[in-house]
């Protein structure tokens, strides 16, 4: 597996990481703590040193399981988790954000227990939490840093504006935006450039589209209900029979690579830039094979620039979220 340096903090992980969440939330199959742990175990063995999970995914047991299974490989990894949120600790119902700088020592010492490690290499902020000054958010984290509990400080879905002012208390290592084929907005709303300019490494969630960009969704019949997905806008019937004209341009790109509709999509995300590390998720030790071999395919410019040029005649049908979900990103 090839390696990236995430930015210019000292992060260097394999080119396509693995984002843990899907292994037992959000979907319909989920796996068990020995099925998780096999997974992530297999996907170690086949390169992959960079792992995403959250307090909030289960909440609580996805840490446990990526802690389970990287525990023997501790001193070669790279392990992000999150902070952000206000998590009812009977029902595990989130209550909204919390960014206070009490809440994030909270979540610290529970993510360090959980994962079975002495310090997180990565402690994103889950979401902006408009009643806490990102200055006081950032502090906190500084301050977890030279307490040696934390390694690197990162973001998810900030705005700009709020990314500099951060970056400004506690440098920003990376920010984790979602980012694929038909979620583009990190190419306009500056995030990419501020990005470039200030050497933050960009880590593209939902690199596949939530699965669509796979070709294995072409009706909503192809979404168990009570998925996260089924709610969304964008995997409603008639969004999803609009947007399968973007998976058709895929599939042609993909039989001329000799590759899946996957792997170029990856593959065109690594082509963006060199400081871009994907993390999709599976349930499955295959789906892992398929997304690494993604970064093998090599785009050229002409690649890229015929594949802009189809993206161009597509329109996406659909927000990524729901209103009440998407309010709380670009604070």
């Amino acid at each position: 597996m090839k390696k990236r340096e995430l930015g210019r903090f000292g992060l260097e992980v394999s080119a396509m990481g693995f984002g843990c969440m899907g292994i037992n939330f959000s979907y319909a199959h989920k796996l068990d703590l020995e099925e998780g742990v096999a997974l992530i175990r297999a996907a170690v063995e086949r390169g992959v040193t960079f792992f995403d999970t959250a307090e909030v995914y289960g909440p609580w047991t996805n840490e446990q399981i990526v802690g389970a299974a990287l525990h023997p490989y501790r001193d070669q990894v790279v392990i992000a988790t999150k902070f952000g949120f206000n998590i009812d600790p009977d029902t595990g119902a989130m209550r909204g954000t919390d960014s206070s700088p009490d809440q994030i020592r909270r979540v610290c010492e529970g993510s360090l227990r959980r994962l079975g490690v002495d310090a997180i290499d990565l402690f994103y902020q889950h979401r902006v939490d408009p009643k806490v000054p990102i200055e006081d958010v950032a502090g906190t984290v500084r301050d977890l840093i030279a307490e040696g509990k934390v390694k690197h400080f990162g973001m998810s879905e900030p705005s700009v504006a709020t990314l500099r002012r951060a970056h400004a208390v506690q440098p920003v290592a990376a920010l984790q935006n979602e980012y694929s084929l038909w979620t583009r907005q990190v190419e306009t709303n500056g995030v990419l450039d501020a990005c470039a300019e200030l050497g933050v490494g960009l880590v593209p969630y939902s690199p596949l589209g939530k699965g669509f960009l796979t070709g294995t969704i072409s009706s909503i019949k192809d979404v168990q209900p009570g998925e996260f997905r089924a709610a969304q806008p964008r995997f409603q019937q008639a969004a999803l029979a609009h947007n399968l004209a973007l998976v058709e341009i895929l599939k042609s790109i993909a039989a001329e690579q000799g590759a899946t509709p996957a792997q170029i999509a990856l593959a065109w995300l690594l082509a963006k830039a060199p400081w871009i590390v994907p993390i999709p998720g599976t349930t499955k030790v295959h789906r892992v094979e398929e997304n690494n071999a993604a970064v093998d395919i090599d785009l050229s410019a002409a690649n890229l620039a015929r594949i802009d040029t189809l993206l161009d005649t597509v329109t996406i049908e659909g927000a990524r979220y729901t209103p009440a979900i998407e309010a709380t990103t670009g604070l």
